[in-house]
């Protein structure tokens, strides 16, 4: 899956640290979403959608392989 998390968030001048405080989950979690090495959870993806006031299928975006 990929993201545009990193955009996102640099956009809003957020560090890794600041979006994990925000929405409750550690710093590498984040760093992890970013890499596309972890696919968070619904209520997760939900979470980042809401911090930036986007709709999650704008953040997150399905794969062909996904």
């Amino acid at each position: 899956m990929k993201n545009r998390l990193k955009v996102e968030r640099a956009e809003q001048s957020l560090s890794q640290a600041d979006l994990a405080d925000r929405i409750g989950v550690s710093r590498q979690t984040i760093n992890s979403i970013e890499a596309g090495r972890y696919v968070p959870s619904t209520i997760l993806a939900l979470k980042l959608a809401q911090v930036f006031g986007k709709p999650v299928e704008y953040i997150f975006m399905l794969e062909e392989t996904d």
